[in-house]
């Protein structure tokens, strides 16, 4: 089995309830719900199949649903074909009636945007396909210059990968959908262009506000994509649940011979703070179109397997692509491979942020099972922390963890190596283990002379942690 999850975006050619069972049973571990698309009917019905074909293959599918976030546009009344060098204005939408209709004027649809700007910072339209040099500013407006050949089109998307931005984290449809997602129950939300730990914290209290402090709430995954967000990284990851390497616009506000790097030291980061990560975009970009990816997307999943990240991400791939199912089955193959190299066992040095009790503890279970090469570790976690700490150690031996929460055993499905089992209702931990093995060997997943580490987390009714240690199984 691969340690290394899925996640597969849906949208028109696999939201369909077949489909998402097909993509599950290929290997995707994780569903992506992308709310820059989509209605919320069709959101609804895609949410029910995926907790159909859960149920049905019994075992946990979590949801991340992918909010918008703050988004610049250009509006302009007609495509403006620039040239190298060619300059042009750039306003809020407010003053572009200053202007002739017919004037190259490429207006911006968020209001106060270019207050911050200054001369020799760059505008980035349409994914950095087209870039502005700011040469002057004055009042009402900005000019720019070209730095290559184009057209820039109306309603498309822009960066200020140099300007300080003070935009809100969740727009008004952010905070429609955002409540939607708490209604629904789904277990984990991305938060696109976080800047600061402050967007994280807004973020928190706009859940408290609309569900109430004492619900129970998603994870908040931050989409690493900004320069403001390098800036502040190791505060920004521990604030949050979980992080995304997000390279589509990382790499259009950084060079792009820094991502790779990049990549690897926001893994690192997250595995630091004992945060799950997932590198996304373009992993297997060629599979839309064709049914075999090219050489380098296959070494591109397999490095982030070795660089241990918790999970990978598949967009256009599996939401629009011709082959999406193929496309999930050959990156579980390349992970399963990779997996079972030397190199997945090669282990960076890290100063971790292990300091309290609990967490040496938790290491203790980890050197335990490395010391007896155990078969398993059976975990009883309720909020899903000890097996994320645990998870964060890459054990060699299979990582069981019996919970009786269904949002955790949902939200373990996106973490490494993590097996979750739900055992509803049963609250009392020593009855529980004894359920746990038995049905494990009804299974066949442990065998008579089996040897377990067996490891109690901390739950409201039984506050202690507890190592049993070593047992075998009979």
């Amino acid at each position: 089995m691969k340690h290394t999850k899925i996640i597969a975006t849906l949208g028109p050619v696999s939201g369909s309830r077949g489909m998402i069972r097909e993509l599950a049973l290929a290997g995707a571990d994780v569903f992506r719900l992308n709310f820059s698309h989509g209605d919320p009917e069709w959101r609804t019905e895609v949410i029910q199949s995926i907790r159909q074909a859960s149920e049905e293959l019994d075992r946990p599918i979590a949801i991340l649903a992918d909010l918008q976030g703050p988004r610049i546009r250009t509006e302009v009344t007609f495509p403006i074909d620039v040239k190298r060098g060619f300059s042009l204005r750039v306003c809020e939408l407010s003053e572009r009636i200053r202007f002739s209709t017919d004037d190259p004027v490429v207006a911006l649809d968020t209001p106060g945007i270019l207050g911050r700007v200054a001369v020799g910072h760059r505008i980035l339209v349409e994914d950095g396909l087209i870039g502005l040099t700011v040469t002057k500013i004055a009042t009402g407006y900005v000019e720019a210059q070209a730095e290559n050949d184009g057209t820039i089109k109306n309603r498309k998307g822009v960066i200020l990968p140099d300007t300080l931005l003070d935009l809100p984290i969740l727009s008004k449809k952010d905070k429609e959908d955002l409540a939607f997602i708490l209604r629904e129950g789904l277990e984990y939300v991305g938060l696109s262009f976080v800047g600061s730990v402050a967007d994280i914290e807004s973020v928190r209290r706009e859940m408290d506000v609309v569900a109430g402090p004492a619900a129970k709430k998603p994870l908040i995954c931050s989409k690493i994509e900004r320069k403001a967000a390098l800036r502040a990284l190791r505060e920004i990851i521990r604030a949050s649940d979980c992080a995304m390497v997000a390279r589509g616009d990382l790499g259009i506000e950084m060079p792009e011979s820094e991502i790779a790097i990049l990549q690897k030291q926001i893994i690192a980061e997250s595995l630091r703070e004992v945060r799950p990560v997932i590198v996304a975009t373009q992993m297997m970009q060629s599979m839309v179109a064709n049914p075999r990816p090219t050489r380098a997307e296959v070494s591109d999943v397999s490095n982030a397997v070795i660089d241990h990240a918790d999970a990978v991400m598949l967009s256009e791939e599996t939401a629009a692509g011709k082959y999406p199912v193929e496309t999930v089955a050959t990156m579980r193959e390349i992970i399963e491979k990779t997996e079972e190299s030397p190199f997945d066992d090669i282990y960076q040095a890290l100063d971790l942020n292990l300091k309290t009790e609990y967490a040496v503890m938790v290491r203790s279970v980890y050197e335990l099972s490395q010391s007896f090469r155990v078969k398993a570790i059976l975990i009883l976690s309720m909020s899903g922390f000890t097996a994320r700490l645990l998870s964060h150690f890459r054990p060699d031996a299979r990582l069981l963890v019996a919970t009786n929460s269904v949002e955790t055993w949902r939200q373990l499905a996106l973490v490494w190596g993590v097996e979750p089992y739900l055992f509803a209702g049963d609250k009392n931990l020593d009855t529980l283990i004894e359920r746990f093995m038995h049905d494990l060997k009804s299974r066949g997943i442990l065998m008579p002379d089996d040897q377990v580490a067996v490891f109690y987390g901390r739950t409201p009714e039984q506050s202690t942690m507890k190592l049993v240690g070593i047992r075998t199984i009979h």
